[in-house]
């Protein structure tokens, strides 16, 4: 029987870049057929969201001397069918570092989801086929409030199925004496979708909808109420289904919203 979930971190001594003679590494499976949010969101209508587009299978981080590569693999193969240029176009990927004490439990704009107590962010890596400035601009003017320990890289790429982006070490510690070691921190990672329009206030976020439309994922709700989340990291304590359940109010509000948490080997 195949599990539900898995998880391994691995250290690779084989890996030889900049110099080093080692890279260390941390591995994440999730599982497959649960890009439906809570629970029962469906793909927009529009033939460029590809079943399996937003099905975040595996995810990996690896540093090797001063650089951490991240890869995110999906369950459909990436194309560029709005020629962005870096082999994807649909995707957008936020994942979430706890690289040490303190930090955020709320989210930049458009995602709707919180993280529980204890369960902080200190460092957020946004891999968006969208070019490193107008998504580094997008967080500095509707992010403000987390636009220092927002880093993208500065080039994303997609091949095959995995997207994947290297940023500096440096960048992702957010105090001195922390440990530099990925295999100690925790991460979480949300898979949206890169939005060239999105509304006034969300960080390049698409929305979730009552109904499915051209753009729109549907199974949510109209309101601002609903995670706009396709898929998230599972863990032994942190089901998908339980983290993204949310309940709306009459006025379209959430009266409890998407929590989660962060996952660690």
């Amino acid at each position: 029987m195949k599990s539900r979930f898995s998880l391994r971190a691995i250290t690779v001594a084989s890996l030889v870049l900049f110099g080093a003679s080692a890279a260390q590494a941390v591995e994440f499976t999730d599982p497959k057929g649960d890009d439906k949010g809570p629970g029962n969101y469906t793909y927009p209508t529009d033939g460029a969201y590809k079943a399996g587009s937003f099905d975040l299978t595996k995810f990996s981080a690896v540093k090797s001397n001063v650089d951490v590569d991240f890869q995110v693999e999906v369950a459909a193969g990436l194309e560029d069918p709005w020629g962005m240029g870096g082999g994807f176009a649909v995707q957008m990927v936020f994942i979430f570092i706890k690289t040490g004490p303190g930090g955020y439990t709320d989210a930049p704009p458009g995602l709707n989801i919180q993280f529980a107590p204890g369960n902080e962010w200190n460092k957020l890596v946004v891999l968006s086929p969208q070019k490193k400035a107008r998504v580094t601009g997008e967080a500095g003017t509707k992010a403000a409030k987390f636009a220092k320990d927002i880093v993208v890289p500065n080039l994303t790429r997609g091949r095959g199925r995995v997207i994947s982006g290297t940023v500096q070490l440096a960048d992702l510690m957010h105090a001195t004496g922390q440990s530099a070691d990925v295999d100690s921190w925790s991460y979480q990672v949300v898979m949206q979708s890169n939005e060239g329009f999105p509304a006034a206030g969300d960080f390049l976020t698409r929305k979730v909808n009552e109904y499915e439309g051209q753009h729109r994922f549907g199974g949510g709700n109209d309101g601002d109420c609903d995670p706009h989340v396709a898929d998230v990291l599972e863990g032994p304590d942190a089901k998908q289904s339980e983290m993204l359940a949310y309940t709306c109010g009459p006025d379209g509000k959430a009266t409890k919203m998407a929590t989660l948490k962060m996952i660690k080997k």
